[in-house]
């Protein structure tokens, strides 16, 4: 197998926090201005006695909030995912790290350590791994296990990222048999597969195809939050590569909005966690309104990660909060009961949904 140049895959790394931090990245149209919950004047409990608790493939998080893979793969990412990990062990929720290849490929203790970190400074929570589908094709299930054994995992995550790599001026756009790998490592691996996207959204075939395939979550990471297409843009703007540049700016809105996704998938899957654009509590309400089992949030973490532990606990009690206060509005007391929320779908949401062909 081929192995990249390792200064070429950890500063592709650097190069993507360092524009997230510093470039417009923010796309917008996730569809959630049009989900309307339905307000519930009279909801008959005391706020203090609503339970945010999921079950999550097969653990129990305090609260339906995941943050999602960001980062991994550069000895500068060590601090991040330090934080982030603390972060959700403090707080009871899920968390997963970026793409492990170059911890696979690449033999450089520092950057392991970007990986290995979430699992010392999180013993106990749920942390999961990260594969790309191009890369789960090339590997054997026993490589795919040293992922999981690298920082202990619970899950592994696969991502499909093929719109970023046909930007990407040295991306990998072959992609080729990638199903066919999924469904050999969901039967084959320790741990349950979470398969996501990297926003542009899952539509409802894909839906059904992977929940044939087996795998035990679907990530629909939709359109309408960091656009990687965008970030690919910029990475080729440096190097002069003008037609990626174009290209990368041309599709920096596309995708399926993560209302329409959150829906879509939740018909074919019953473990869906709705990302995308997500940066509020009500936000995360909307979506498990739409079917979804989670929400999940990755850029509104990044700056609190920076700053430290605190500052990552923070923002998810923030979040809490936000989602308490939506629970409490709608008469929901739980989680399954937010499920079954009343909610009315308007505008251009209601528009795809209604034109969208099977």
């Amino acid at each position: 197998m081929a192995k990249k140049n390792s200064s070429e895959t950890e500063d592709r790394k650097d190069d993507h926090i360092r524009i997230i931090q510093e470039k417009d990245v923010e796309t917008t149209g996730t569809g959630f201005e049009d989900v309307q919950l339905v307000h519930e004047a009279l909801p008959e409990f005391h706020h203090d006695d609503i339970d945010l608790s999921v079950d999550f493939l097969g653990s129990e998080l305090a609260a339906p909030i995941v943050i999602e893979s960001m980062t991994g793969g550069h000895p500068n990412t060590t601090k991040i995912n330090r934080a982030l990990a603390a972060g959700a062990a403090e707080t009871g929720i899920a968390m997963g790290v970026g793409s492990q290849r170059a911890g696979l490929e690449l033999d450089d203790e520092d950057l392991l350590e970007s990986y290995t970190v979430v699992r010392d400074a999180a013993p106990d929570a749920f942390i999961y791994g990260n594969i790309g589908a191009a890369q789960l094709r090339e590997y054997e299930t026993a490589m795919v296990e040293r992922a999981v054994e690298m920082i202990d995992a619970d899950a592994l995550a696969v991502h499909l990222n093929f719109l970023q790599e046909a930007v990407q001026p040295e991306g990998d756009i072959n992609a080729e048999g990638c199903l066919a790998a999924i469904e050999r490592v969901s039967s084959e691996l320790s741990v349950p597969i979470v398969v996501k996207e990297t926003g542009n959204g899952i539509a409802g075939g894909t839906a059904k195809s992977l929940t044939q395939a087996g795998v035990d979550a679907i990530d629909v990471a939709g359109k309408g939050g960091t656009t990687w297409s965008g970030i690919e843009a910029y990475r080729a703007a440096a190097v002069n590569a003008s037609r990626q540049e174009r290209v990368g700016t041309l599709f920096r809105s596309w995708g399926v909005p993560t209302a329409v996704s959150t829906l879509e998938c939740a018909r074919e899957h019953d473990c869906v966690i709705a990302s995308g654009g997500v940066r509020t509590g009500l936000d995360i309400a909307k979506a498990i309104a739409l079917g979804a089992q989670a929400g999940g949030l990755a850029k509104p973490f990044l700056k609190p990660a920076t700053q430290g532990v605190d500052a990552v606990v923070e923002r998810v009690e923030d979040l809490i909060a936000e989602l308490q206060t939506a629970m409490f509005v709608t008469g929901s007391q739980n989680v399954a009961e937010l499920q079954n929320a009343d909610y009315v779908l308007l505008g251009d949401t209601r528009e795809y949904v209604t034109q969208r062909r099977d």
